[in-house]
């Protein structure tokens, strides 16, 4: 009788335990799953759009042309007015000026004197902002309300040159953008930790995700806390150990894995021709030829001359060839339940393109054997 030691007994049961992981994990399908954090957004934590109207300076002449945008004209008489200068009445022929609009999103629980971005763009006749500095300008929102200011020089991804006949352009010279160019004045009140209860707003909606997200996060809490309450919503009722603290009960369920599910759908850019088709697709048993008609058309006219030293004229004979070829396909057969390889393999052993293959599929929709949503942009 042989007897194992203890460390050999231990290494025995560690290959075991690694052997029987690796088998259930080789036989466990791959599923693609993600977080909570990346399907569905926290109902009340939002950015809001600002948007102000300022003007831009220190132009290099690339300003707006006063003679002919007015408003750029009366906002710097005003402007100049509120800093102590009356040019009322003078002739004002500067091109190192713009009107601007200034446009922001008010980051969530943003707090005074915190800053945030600006985009600033042309809203006259400029023809470039490079090497501007955008004026002190009110940011407001949809109340009403200023909720920031804007100031700071301008960084441009563009340029713009010229001379007597040629011009080139790259990018969009009239459209800068500021980093940390204006200052949070005013702040939204949000007591996100008094919540009674949290919904969550899934990005897209879908009857077996919320599902699934509620499911994962009464689980992991071990209550029945999350409720799907429609394709988009779940409610939390906040659970009594984290009153007062919703934040920290928002990160712990973020991180849950959850697998998404959506509907069969195929999206169609006629304009592009790009052709973008859900995992799900499936065909009924259908048959389908493509071919293409060509005409041919070509002109060799013949020219007659007279013969010399008489009075005869030169004609031209026209000459047209038409030739007419159908490049017929025979009919390929597309089984029942296929999945979205096979369809994608099928109808490109059939040699068609992008346009052709749009032509097929709403065509296939039409006969009712295909069971998916096409959606046309």
């Amino acid at each position: 009788m042989f007897r194992i030691s203890r460390a050999a007994r231990m290494a025995i049961a560690m290959l075991t335990a690694f052997i029987g992981a690796f088998v259930g994990l080789s036989g466990t399908p791959a599923h693609a799953t993600s977080r909570i954090k990346d399907l569905a957004n926290i109902e009340g934590v939002r950015q809001n759009q600002l948007i102000g109207y300022g003007l831009v300076v220190g132009l290099n002449g690339t300003g707006d042309t006063l003679n002919n945008i007015p408003f750029t004209k009366q906002s710097l008489q005003a402007m100049l007015e509120r800093m102590g200068v009356n040019i009322r009445g003078s002739t004002i022929r500067t091109g190192n000026v713009a009107a601007v609009m200034v446009t922001g999103n008010l980051p969530a629980f943003g707090t005074q004197g915190t800053r945030m971005d600006v985009t600033v763009s042309a809203l006259g006749d400029a023809k470039s902002l490079q090497g501007g500095t955008l004026l002190v300008t009110p940011l407001l929102g949809a109340d009403g309300n200023v909720y920031a200011v804007g100031q700071g020089s301008l960084a441009i991804g563009g340029f713009s040159a010229e001379g007597a006949a040629a011009s080139v352009t790259k990018g969009v010279p009239t459209v800068g953008r500021i980093a940390n160019g204006a200052i949070i004045e005013r702040e939204i009140e949000f007591a996100l930790n008094r919540l009674p209860n949290v919904r969550l707003a899934l990005r897209n909606g879908d009857f077996t995700t919320a599902k699934r997200i509620a499911a994962a996060v009464n689980d992991y809490l071990g209550t029945k806390t999350a409720e799907p309450v429609d394709p988009s919503t779940v409610q939390l009722s906040i659970p009594s150990e984290f009153k007062g603290n919703v934040v920290a009960l928002l990160t712990e369920i973020e991180q849950l894995q959850v697998e998404p599910d959506l509907g069969a759908k195929i999206i169609i850019d006629e304009r592009s021709g790009i052709i973008v088709m859900g995992r799900d697709v499936r065909v009924a048993t259908v048959a389908v030829a493509q071919g293409n008609l060509t005409v041919t058309i070509s002109e060799s006219p013949q020219v007659s001359q007279p013969a010399p030293f008489s009075r005869g004229r030169t004609t031209v004979t026209p000459n047209t060839r038409v030739g007419v070829q159908e490049d017929g396909r025979k009919l390929a057969i597309v089984k029942d339940g296929i999945s979205l390889q096979q369809l994608v393999d099928g109808l490109n052993g059939l040699g068609i393109g992008p346009r052709d293959l749009i032509g097929i599929l709403q065509a296939i929709k039409a006969s009712g054997a295909i069971q998916a949503d096409i959606e046309v942009m």
